[in-house]
């Protein structure tokens, strides 16, 4: 699948991939300070952002999306850097197509199975009829029974766009991503990866644990870890500053 894709600044590539629920535009500001040290390429996943939808999700096949618009955009040497299910591509990435990467950054993810845990955003998503809801305000008061955090009810209403006059539409295809939610959430093979990898881990997050760490020292054989306190799982949204320091002396060293 071709994915849609922006691109900033110019030099070696660094590709940014977002994660569930999200899309690119969730990382513009942070592309805007990395471009000017590399050029960066910004990707919409399947069933996401302004790619194409699709029945299917699966790991493998978020790779091999990867892998296409990489020939398309003659990328090499090219640092990946990948949030929450973007990780997991990115890791699955490195897995089938190493030869294409010079380093990897995973951002709060690791490669086991995770639990079902979606329940309350699923939910405040289908609180939003979007037959009789036709503004914003009214969207967010919707979702606000279902979902507390203010920080995640903007971050899921920033795929909500004017499909035309006086009616709202999904830059993400709901149905699927809570259909195939066992894909997204199933862990990745034990094949070991070689690649330089950075693993940034929010302390107050649960998705990469203390114990999960030797686990993945022994798969990513050449594995650094950064964990940053006062931040969640939005590692990047929560704490920039020390985000973009992460990734900076991570990857000009």
């Amino acid at each position: 699948m071709k994915l849609h894709h922006r691109i900033l600044g110019e030099g070696k590539p660094m590709v940014i991939l977002h994660g569930l629920f999200g899309y690119s535009d969730n990382w513009q500001t942070h592309a805007k300070k990395l471009a000017e040290y590399y050029q960066v390429i910004l990707v919409d996943q399947r069933n996401h952002g302004h790619s194409d939808w699709s029945y299917e999700i699966s790991y493998d096949l978020m790779a091999e999306d990867l892998k296409e618009l990489f020939d398309e955009l003659n990328l090499e040497e090219v640092i990946l850097l990948g949030h929450s299910m973007g990780g997991k591509t990115a890791m699955k990435f490195a897995q089938n197509y190493p030869d294409y990467l010079e380093k990897l950054i995973v951002v709060d993810i690791g490669t086991k199975t995770y639990p079902s845990h979606h329940e309350q955003i699923l939910a405040g998503l289908h609180a939003i009829d979007l037959n009789v809801i036709h503004s914003r305000s009214e969207a967010e008061e919707a979702m606000a029974k279902y979902i507390e955090s203010n920080g995640v009810r903007q971050f899921l209403l920033k795929n909500l766009y004017w499909a035309q006059k006086g009616k709202l539409a999904w830059r993400m295809n709901i149905p699927v991503l809570e259909q195939e939610m066992w894909a997204i959430l199933q862990g990745l093979p034990s094949n070991e990866v070689l690649i330089p990898t950075l693993f940034i881990r929010g302390m107050m997050s649960d998705y990469i644990l203390g114990e999960d760490i030797p686990d993945l020292e022994n798969q990513f054989s050449d594995s650094h870890f950064v964990s940053v306190e006062n931040a969640g799982h939005w590692v990047h949204a929560e704490a920039p500053e020390e985000f973009i320091e992460a990734v900076l002396s991570f990857c000009l060293r």
